[in-house]
């Protein structure tokens, strides 16, 4: 809900600024990407939002998953299900994906010219 709020009530009146480590340093941080991938989001584009940043969509998927599975498991009085619980790689596996894609990113502008 806030995100949707941020998009259309005070997304068009303001600016985001520029990447700090893109601009004075000339590449990219770990989190570049992640704001066009949530607005992506918003707007249904899945793949769009995997290419800004992958870790908006896992996270995404995360919390779907879990809110699901505690509906699931309040709908059956806890019988059947039980819910999500909170595991270690979850973590360890963001980890992973942040790291991926930071290198990946900084490997195609750096070595290839390419600007994401």
């Amino acid at each position: 809900m806030a995100g949707v709020l941020f998009y259309y009530v005070l997304l068009p009146y303001i600016s985001l600024p520029p990447c700090v480590a893109y601009r004075y340093l000339g590449f990219y941080c770990p989190g570049c990407g992640g704001t066009r991938a949530f607005i992506s989001l918003l707007h249904g584009r899945f793949l769009q939002s995997l290419w800004y940043h992958p870790l908006v969509l896992y996270f995404a998927m995360l919390y779907c998953g879990f809110m699901l599975s505690h509906v699931f498991a309040r709908l059956t009085h806890y019988r059947y299900f039980h819910g999500m619980r909170f595991h270690n790689w979850y973590l360890y596996a963001a980890l992973v994906i942040l790291g991926i894609n930071w290198i990946l990113k900084n490997i195609l502008l750096l070595c290839m010219g390419i600007k994401l």
